[in-house]
């Protein structure tokens, strides 16, 4: 049997992040995601899914996402139901996430917050284009396929295609 569903949608609002009384993370959000035609009036509708979210990832869920985020969730569906104050039995249908993938950039606010990490050190990959500036040559010698300007001569015959 398999019960699987993956989904890629924007979060309607912010997450919801609660704790058992145990005190076990869980996060819940409802993910706007576009049906893939258009109505008769030529719209595009959407489907509002609830999730859920547990544990770690719930709390990246609820410290990363807000109103808006892209996001890709990978889980599966589930009902339940338990009775209203009223006394009446509520169903409830939603997607459990095994897995939440944050599918958009970093605002600029927290990419400044991260780039801090390496201090005042630039990161690796500023580091080698710093060497690249400094030593042209540098490419030339690494890169087997680096266009020096001169002419490749290739039969027809030796190309794979």
């Amino acid at each position: 049997m398999l019960n699987r569903v993956v989904l890629v949608g924007r979060l309607t609002k912010d997450p919801d992040l609660r704790y058992t009384p145990n005190g076990v993370p869980v996060a819940t959000f409802t993910l706007a995601v576009n049906r893939t035609f258009t109505n008769q009036m030529g719209e595009r509708e959407a489907d509002f899914i609830n999730c859920v979210v547990w544990r770690r990832q719930a709390e990246n869920v609820a410290n990363y996402l807000k109103k808006g985020s892209l996001a890709g969730v990978d889980g599966r569906l589930q009902t339940r139901s338990y009775e209203a104050q009223d006394g009446r039995r509520v169903y409830v249908t939603e997607v459990v996430a095994d897995s939440v993938q944050f599918l958009e950039p970093k605002s600029a606010s927290s990419r400044d917050a991260s780039s801090s990490a390496y201090g005042n050190q630039p990161t690796p990959f500023e580091n080698d284009r710093q060497n690249q500036q400094r030593n042209p040559n540098i490419e030339r010698e690494t890169d087997p396929f680096f266009d020096d300007g001169q002419q490749i001569d290739i039969s027809d015959d030796d190309l794979p295609f």
